[in-house]
């Protein structure tokens, strides 16, 4: 606990003033989940080893059976990853199957279902009770449909309904959703109200939650490369939101032997022959930057999130119109932006999000002397070592942390 509690320290000095930094300590991460995983044909050490070194701290896959899930778990737990368990005895024989799994090291928790309508959440419930009777230790899933589901997929006409239903019926840890906004040339209209209705919900119900990037191609409007600043965007705005874990759909290509789709899932981490593409390194580098900044957004409230830009902002948001205590000017010069204050302990940070994926924007923001930067590693710098003015890559956040009180 002490080495926890002393940060590395260092200063520099820049026209005779000495700044200081020191590195932003964390006792635990934010959870990266990998969607459609290794393949059960190649559960080898040597996946694992490959997986773990892209960030990946957790894995869903859907096994056959529970031999191969049994098998792929061993491997995992030599690797430190963990797996969401998800084969058909989980269904068929609830309590067996959770007394054969619950004291494996590599355990997670329990899949149930991906993108239930309104009708199944009472099954559901009482699948995920049958379960927490005997293991209340590992969490139960269930991921959500995004706010632009139809009325068929829903079971009911509003969102909000079927959203307050499932935190209702079904006994969850957390609440998922999945939603994919990064199209061709835009952002998808309705994603940030998504988010909203999210967070808002699940600070209602008192319990945190997970949230995706998309890291594969899947149909025409998301035929794109997945470039960083795409993932990034889906990232970052997810963190500025609250969420309190990150999942890749998907990580191993879904047109492979691993989840045969009609979809055209071109694109991902791992192509179906098993090769790393350019996007194994994006979400290397992306699963650096959550690490490193898990002391930042791990166990963080939202106190609130606001929107700038010229024009309109996104339908279910509000606009930026007042600054915390700390911070004296902040602008954007009419590019959109999100602006994120959490609160954590002692201390506020603020996140700026650039919400244009394909072009930087310009950000002055300038604060007391109060207000520290901090650097993807962790790094907290005096925020007066920097100009005030300074260019946000596209998709990137700028973050800054001060006291809750002022001095």
């Amino acid at each position: 606990m002490k080495r926890l509690m002393v940060m590395a320290m260092a200063a520099f000095l820049i026209q005779g003033r000495v700044f200081s930094q020191v590195k932003l300590a964390s006792t635990a991460e934010i959870p990266i989940l990998a969607w459609y995983s290794i393949p059960a044909s190649e559960t080898t050490l040597a996946r694992y080893q490959e997986m773990n070194q892209a960030g990946i701290t957790y894995q869903f896959n859907g096994y056959s059976n529970i031999d191969d899930l049994l098998k792929a778990m061993d491997i995992a737990e030599k690797i430190g990853i963990r797996i969401v368990a998800s084969c058909p005895e989980l269904k068929s024989d609830p309590e067996g199957t959770v007394r054969r799994l619950m004291n494996h090291p590599a355990l997670a928790g329990y899949h149930l279902m991906d993108e239930p309508g309104i009708a199944a959440f009472g099954e559901l419930g009482n699948w995920a009770r049958k379960i927490q009777a005997i293991d209340n230790r590992h969490f139960c899933y269930v991921n959500l449909f995004p706010n632009f589901a139809d009325s068929a997929q829903l079971g009911t006409k509003d969102y909000l309904d079927y959203l307050r239903a499932a935190v209702q019926q079904i006994p969850v840890q957390f609440i998922s959703f999945d939603y994919y906004p990064v199209l061709k040339d835009r952002l998808s209209r309705t994603w940030y109200e998504n988010l909203e209705q999210i967070s808002t919900e699940a600070r209602r119900a008192g319990k945190p939650f997970w949230a995706f990037a998309l890291t594969t191609n899947y149909d025409e409007d998301h035929l794109t490369p997945q470039t960083l600043a795409a993932i990034r965007l889906q990232v970052y705005s997810d963190l500025a939101y609250g969420a309190q874990g990150i999942q890749y759909f998907t990580y191993w290509s879904a047109t492979s032997v691993n989840a045969p789709s009609s979809e055209d899932q071109r694109g991902a981490p791992i192509s179906a022959a098993g090769k790393r593409t350019v996007v194994y390194d994006r979400i290397k580098t992306m699963s650096g930057e959550i690490k490193s900044l898990s002391g930042v957004f791990l166990g963080s409230k939202v106190v609130w999130v606001r929107h700038m830009g010229q024009g309109r902002i996104p339908e279910g948001t509000v606009r930026l119109t007042s600054l915390p205590h700390a911070i004296k000017l902040l602008e954007t010069h009419g590019a959109p932006a999100l602006v994120s204050l959490l609160e954590k302990g002692d201390n506020y940070f603020l996140v700026v999000v650039n919400k244009d994926f394909q072009k930087a924007i310009d950000l002055t923001i300038y604060g007391d002397d109060s207000v520290k930067k901090i650097l993807k590693d962790g790094t907290l710098v005096d925020a007066s070592a920097y100009e005030p003015s300074l260019e946000l890559d596209p998709g990137d956040a700028a973050i800054y942390m001060f006291p809750k009180t002022k001095r």
